[in-house]
């Protein structure tokens, strides 16, 4: 009963005058990506997988190296595009994220609209399932947004009533069953 572990990229250096993909793990975010994969069920995992951002990349790379299992980047697991706004300070940002989730077949602001990015993200979860020839469990790093988007599909509810990961620097993570593609166990924290 294969698992894979739908993990949000914890914490990150944010730089506003550093474009967002760009940013990678800050030394808490990588802290706790470690303490993620010293768990004793991470010690099950046949390959990473990741969003091309390289704060997704960076937990995904302390994996592979960590546990000497391959590392394969697909775009598609990306957050959702905010590149119209670019960064937004807080508290800004959480109003236009409320907005995109209450929204979610409007593009808020110039952003790829919720069902959009869904749409994607769903369709990248169910290619590398059908696609990994590895047996095992898989991991998956990428970002919160995506990840309850994905949640709200796996739980069958409308965007903005899933599960929400708890942890406002994220570093939470989602067990899936692999091969029914049904939540396993909802969103958990990696310990501080």
């Amino acid at each position: 009963m294969a698992t894979i572990f739908f993990l949000t990229h914890p914490e990150v250096v944010i730089d506003p005058k550093t474009p967002i993909p760009e940013w990678g793990l800050s030394d808490v975010g990588r802290r706790r990506m470690e303490r993620f994969i010293g768990r004793p069920e991470s010690q099950g995992l046949a390959a990473a997988y990741s969003s091309a951002e390289r704060k997704a990349t960076d937990g995904a790379a302390i994996a592979s190296a960590a546990l000497g299992i391959p590392h394969h980047i697909d775009p598609e697991l990306g957050e959702n595009d905010r590149s119209s706004t670019g960064y937004l300070e807080p508290p800004e940002f959480w109003r236009v994220v409320e907005s995109f989730f209450d929204h979610p077949d409007e593009s808020v602001r110039g952003w790829e609209t919720a069902r959009a990015a869904q749409a994607r993200i769903v369709r990248a979860v169910r290619r590398l399932v059908r696609d990994e020839q590895a047996t095992g469990d898989l991991l998956v790093v990428s970002h919160g947004g995506v990840g309850r988007l994905l949640t709200a599909n796996l739980q069958g509810v409308e965007i903005g009533r899933e599960d929400k990961p708890g942890h406002p620097g994220g570093g939470c993570w989602l067990e899936i069953d692999r091969d029914t593609l049904s939540v396993r166990r909802t969103w958990q924290a990696i310990p501080d």
